[in-house]
Parts: C-alpha cells; sequence; structure tokens
C-alpha cells in the first residue's frame, strides 16, 4: 500500500548516500528557469563537504573532488547530470513548484511489483536529480575509490539546455565524462538525438459574438510524458485530441474564443480546452464528436481515462474569430504533425525524428480586437538532414496555413562514437557485474552531451542511469533497485579508471 515517506523512510533505502543526497534535492523547489534555490543548496553542499567550485554567469556549477590517496595521477573524470526539472501535476494538485518542496512516496509499481519512488500528484524530479545525487555521493562514499573528479552540474536543461550552451571550453578540465541522465539502467548511451523549437503564430481578427452558442470542450485524462523518451508509444496528445474533436464537429460556421494546452515543450500535453461558439446546434455537434473522438483516442492511444467534456459557456462581451479564419487555424493545427516521422532504418525501434506539438496559448489585444494563437512544438532528429526536412515541412504547413513560424533555439545531437576508449571500459564491466552484455544504443530523448562536444571540444562521453518510467509527467518513477545497480555499475567505472 503507498504511503506518504518521510525523508528518514527514503533515505533508508539503499544506497543511502545516494537517497540522502536525492531527498536534499527533492526539498528544494528547482523547475527549470527557476534555479536559484537549488544552486544555493548545491554551494551549500559543496562548502559542508570541504570541496572547492565554481559556478559561471549562466548557473553552471562545477565541484571539485580530489582524488582517492594513490590515484591522483588518474586523468580527471567527469560526473554530469542536470538541476533543473520538469513541473507537471495533474489536476487539482495544489503545489507551486516554485515555492514547495517534492512530496516522495514509496511504492509498488503496478506493471511490475517493484518498489518505486514517485511524488504525489507531480513530477518526481528523477529526472535528473537521482544523477546529480549518484554523483554527490560517488564523491563522498569512504568505500568509493576514484580518480580526480570534476562534477558537472548544469542548469536550465529541460526548457533548452541553456547551462551546457553556454559552457565555456575550460570551465571544465577534464576530457572523459559520464553523463547520469540516462533511464534504462541496462543501455549504455552514446549518442542522441538534437532537436529545435518551431513555433506557429496566428493574428486573428476577432468580433463580438451575438446570437450563438458558445461551449467550452475540455480534454483531461491522458498520460503524456516525455516527448523523446515517450514519443514511440502512440499516447494521446492532448492539444491534437482536441482539435481533431472540434474538426470533426464539422460546423463550417465554429469561431474559436481561446484554445489553451500543454505546459512544457519536452512533455506530451495531457491537458487541453477551447472555448468555440457557433449556431443553434453547434453544442450537441461538439457534444457528439467529443463523445467519438474519446472513444477513438481510448481505444487506438491506450487511453482508458480520456474524458472529452462539452459544457455550455456563456460569458457577457464574448469575442471570436471569424468562422474562415477559425477554419485555417485548425485544419494548420490538424495537419501539423506530432508523434514519429521517422525511424533509424539501421536500428528497429529507435526513433530518428519525431515533432511534438506541445503547448498552444491564446493571447487577446488590449481592447479585444485580435486573437493570437501561439502553438509551440519539439522538433527532434539524430538525423541532421532529416531535421532540415523536418523544418521545411513546418514551415511550408505554417505560410500555408496563415501562420507566422519561427525556428529557434536549436541544438545538436550527440553522434555515436563506437570506438570510444571510456565506452570500451564500461562494456568490459557491465559484462563482468551482470553477466551479460549492455546494450550499447543511442536515445532519441536529447542528453547535453553533443552540446557539451560541441562547447569544450574533443570529450569522450557516455550516458548510464537508473531506470526511470513517466519522465515528464505525474506518473514519474524511479526503480529502487535499478538505483542500486546503477550506483553499483557506477563505482565499479571508477575504480577501474582510477588504476589510469
Amino acid at each position: 500500500m503507498s504511503q506518504i515517506a518521510a525523508s528518514p523512510a527514503i533515505e533508508s533505502l539503499q544506497p543511502q548516500s545516494v537517497w540522502r543526497f536525492f531527498a536534499g534535492m527533492a526539498a528544494v523547489p528547482r523547475p527549470s528557469k527557476h534555479e536559484e534555490k537549488i544552486r544555493a543548496h548545491v554551494r551549500d553542499t559543496a562548502r559542508e563537504l570541504g570541496f572547492a567550485f565554481r559556478e559561471d554567469d549562466t548557473g553552471n556549477i562545477v565541484i571539485e573532488v580530489p582524488a582517492t590517496p594513490g590515484h591522483e595521477s588518474a586523468a580527471i573524470t567527469v560526473l554530469q547530470g542536470h538541476l533543473d526539472m520538469v513541473g507537471e501535476k495533474n489536476a487539482g494538485v495544489d503545489h507551486d513548484f516554485e515555492n514547495d518542496p517534492i512530496r516522495m512516496q514509496l511504492d509498488t509499481d503496478r506493471e511490475t511489483g517493484r518498489q518505486i519512488v514517485r511524488a504525489e500528484g507531480t513530477t518526481l524530479g528523477a529526472d535528473n536529480g537521482v544523477g546529480v545525487a549518484m554523483a554527490l555521493a560517488a564523491a563522498t562514499d569512504p568505500d568509493v575509490v576514484h580518480g580526480p573528479l570534476e562534477i558537472l552540474c548544469t542548469s536550465d536543461e529541460e526548457m533548452g539546455m541553456t547551462g551546457a550552451k553556454a559552457l565555456q571550453p575550460d570551465f571544465i578540465r577534464g576530457r572523459r565524462l559520464i553523463n547520469l541522465d540516462s533511464e534504462e539502467d541496462d543501455a549504455i548511451y552514446i549518442g542522441c538525438a538534437g532537436g529545435s523549437d518551431v513555433t506557429f503564430i496566428w493574428h486573428l481578427d476577432s468580433q463580438p459574438v451575438t446570437g450563438a452558442e458558445t461551449c467550452r470542450v475540455a480534454v483531461t485524462g491522458l498520460r503524456g510524458g516525455h516527448s523523446g523518451g515517450d514519443i514511440h508509444l502512440n499516447r494521446g496528445n492532448a492539444i491534437k485530441t482536441l482539435i481533431r474533436t472540434l474538426v470533426a464537429a464539422e460546423l463550417d460556421d465554429l469561431r474559436l474564443v481561446t484554445m489553451q494546452g500543454g505546459s512544457k515543450r519536452n512533455a506530451i500535453p495531457r491537458e487541453a480546452h477551447a472555448v468555440v461558439a457557433g449556431p443553434a446546434g453547434s453544442r450537441d455537434a461538439v457534444r457528439a464528436a467529443a463523445m467519438r473522438m474519446q472513444e477513438t483516442v481510448g481505444r487506438a492511444c491506450d487511453e482508458p481515462d480520456c474524458s472529452i467534456t462539452v459544457e455550455p459557456h456563456d460569458a457577457p462581451g464574448t469575442r471570436a474569430a471569424s468562422p474562415s479564419a477559425t477554419t485555417q487555424l485548425l485544419h494548420g493545427l490538424a495537419a501539423c504533425p506530432s508523434g514519429v516521422i521517422a525511424v533509424v532504418p539501421a536500428i528497429p525501434g529507435l526513433v530518428q525524428t519525431s515533432n511534438n506539438m506541445s503547448i498552444i496559448t491564446t493571447d487577446t489585444a488590449d481592447d479585444g480586437s485580435r486573437l493570437a494563437v501561439r502553438a509551440d512544438c519539439l522538433t527532434r532528429s539524430s538525423s541532421p538532414d532529416d531535421m532540415d526536412a523536418a523544418i521545411v515541412h513546418l514551415r511550408a504547413l505554417g505560410s500555408l496555413a496563415g501562420a507566422e513560424v519561427t525556428v529557434g533555439n536549436q541544438y545538436p545531437g550527440w553522434q555515436p562514437n563506437v570506438d570510444s576508449p571510456i565506452l570500451a571500459v564500461i562494456r568490459r564491466i557491465y559484462e563482468k557485474m551482470f553477466g551479460e552484455p549492455g546494450n550499447v544504443t543511442a536515445v532519441h530523448a536529447g542528453l547535453e552531451c553533443g552540446i557539451i562536444g560541441e562547447r569544450v571540444g574533443e570529450i569522450d562521453m557516455i550516458s548510464i542511469g537508473p531506470t526511470i518510467l513517466g519522465a515528464h509527467s505525474p506518473d514519474e518513477r524511479v526503480f529502487t533497485d535499478s538505483v542500486d545497480k546503477s550506483y553499483r555499475f557506477l563505482k565499479a567505472i571508477l575504480a577501474e579508471l582510477a588504476k589510469g
């Protein structure tokens, strides 16, 4: 049975040092773009441990850890993770990510029966708090043998990787790096996709709504998830589901009042709503479309809790876009791809290119005469050519649909190096420890390794980490036995590297 775990209960898990550091991080608010408190916490932790540290103007922090006595001549190893977390919560959950600590729970995973740690109605922040905690534990546990370490804690990874993008070449001295931001404990990652933000904006004239039915259409109950790690699971996208519902109503005179949905570019949206106006009978037509769409999404996308509700929404002074502008907007959004676009031909099951329609918002001019509808997408690809093609596609789509299109915040992928010296060491250790080869692969989600390599120059990198499911959603959970496995693996790697 679930129970709210006090901090001592979490810290009693094995390995205790990892959970102690993670519990300390979970107690500090750290959503992306609001990381002042967690950076102060890391600085205080370094001081208490007696480690030197430095911080750059972006908020990246490097903690310098001396080698275990006798291993001072080994090359420096960089242990890297990011400080921020995605702040997502279930509807009705009272939680302020900028001020409230994460309420952690011990639980049993319903699918596997294994012990997990999760949060109470919010994201947990194991992505990437557990990775940072593992690095701090490795630096302080007396039984860990290691050469000189640099713990690189980057800022604002989740909302654009701006910390990694600002790294100066000399901010870290080490030239071999273990990224601790992976989410499968049997995988050894040596590559990842790059990404780009693509934004559509429609500017629509609005007129007063008179003699029309208005209704609020809301999509709730979807599972959401990581727009990189979960995009291949064909989960429902609340914004796309909302658009499909409105288009399926087949109303030529439908007029948009407002539309809102999603909250994070790198999360598959779980909720969205719109207010629309139309002639007599339009509410019933939208309601019938909603019933059909709820059944379709529940079945086709395995979303048993999908709910699409249609309620009257009468507000004096309501203004709406014209029917023709509404139709052009809805058809443009309906045509925008969201999901897997292409897979890697040589690696079955690995997504090469995807697009996630992440956020939609509506702003009204001060005098109410115009609406600005903005749709934000995150496009990912491990192929630069495919990335270019996807952006061309989205630009053309936006032009045809009457939208302004902007492209920005692009970051490179991490190209695999199968001849990596550190990879050879890690593969040998994994097979020796666990009796089978590790799964050496790439991931469609974005890791900071590609950017770090671009910023600091030639550097040998791999990525490992414990099994985390449901990242970027309130279903996020980390398996306690997997944290133990990953930490033992990290300790063995550091001991081997300490030999020089």
